[in-house]
């Protein structure tokens, strides 16, 4: 199985280790990768369920148990967790793989773990790829775990079919400061560990807040992801949720991504090692201007 289109013809059949191997062509750009995703071809449209939040939130426990509840109900599901990226190594710290690794040997799972390798805004531009390879394998579920720091929860939006927005009692007030766009995207909130002191009066602020922002018709279901607690609450209200999105949401889904994927191939060719040797020399000149040395590089993007 050395050629490309072997390779694909045996993911498209449900080997698993053909997946992997298309998954790490399609990340590090090795030769027959363009070709794999030009040929992609899709006999699902399993939901993309994005699963984001604060650090600490309890969102990897959250992924298992959703995961042992589907598996229990015959379901195929693939999960793709964007890692924290080391700003020295730019690698994947594995941490909610090690978190899922009561999964790894279940036959009905596929997990993956994707650094967000300095992506501005957080999420690899590769996450979009990745996905679609394996919609295209065939799961009957994806689940899309970001690590929450910030505008990550913004960026999800414009890469899941439905995105669910963990949160913990102790924030407390300061849900109230969480920029609008962040409670805006979420089509289902989840307090977990809801077992805790002051979960109800952080679930009714909650609430309150919804209704005030966006309506009432946003659910907040509480779980305690530990005890499995809330989860068939959850899995419904996702499934409700989905059945229920505006039919626009696909086209505006669809023309986030290609925006996405346009700017990351224009970008493709600019080496963050090369930048950094040319900031070196540029540095050697007195009074450097940042948006003069930008300027040429983005004059070269547009030719």
């Amino acid at each position: 199985m050395n050629s490309y289109p072997q390779i694909l013809q045996s993911m498209l059949n449900g080997d698993k280790r053909a997946l992997a191997r298309c998954i790490s062509m399609v990340e590090n750009e090795t030769e027959g990768f363009e070709a794999i995703l030009y040929n992609l071809k899709f006999q699902k449209t399993p939901p993309v369920i994005g699963i984001t939040g604060p650090p600490g939130a309890g969102k990897s426990t959250l992924v298992a148990k959703l995961l042992d509840l589907l598996t229990e109900k015959g379901k195929t599901v693939g999960v793709l967790a964007v890692d924290p990226t080391s700003p020295f190594t730019h690698g994947s710290l594995l941490g909610d793989r090690l978190r899922m690794s009561e999964h790894f040997l279940n036959p009905n799972i596929f997990i993956r773990s994707l650094a967000t390798r300095g992506s501005l805004g957080g999420l690899s531009a590769k996450a979009i790829e990745i996905t679609d390879v394996m919609k295209a394998f065939g799961f009957d579920y994806i689940l899309l775990e970001t690590v929450g720091v910030g505008q990550n929860e913004v960026e999800i939006a414009g890469l899941a079919d439905l995105t669910v927005l963990v949160l913990v009692p102790e924030a407390g007030d300061e849900v109230q400061t969480l920029k609008s766009g962040i409670m805006e995207i979420a089509d289902i909130f989840v307090v977990n560990k809801s077992d805790r002191e002051g979960a109800h009066h952080f679930v009714k602020n909650l609430l309150n807040l919804v209704g005030s922002r966006m309506g009432s018709t946003t659910p907040v279901i509480q779980t305690t992801a530990t005890t499995g607690s809330g989860i068939k609450e959850l899995l419904k209200a996702i499934h409700t949720r989905h059945s229920e999105k505006d039919p626009e949401k696909k086209i505006s889904l669809l023309t986030e991504k290609a925006a996405r994927l346009i700017s990351y191939g224009r970008m493709r060719s600019l080496s963050r090692k090369e930048l950094d040797l040319s900031i070196r020399e540029a540095l050697k000149v007195p009074d450097f201007n940042l948006y003069q040395f930008v300027t040429r590089f983005i004059h070269s993007s547009k030719s």
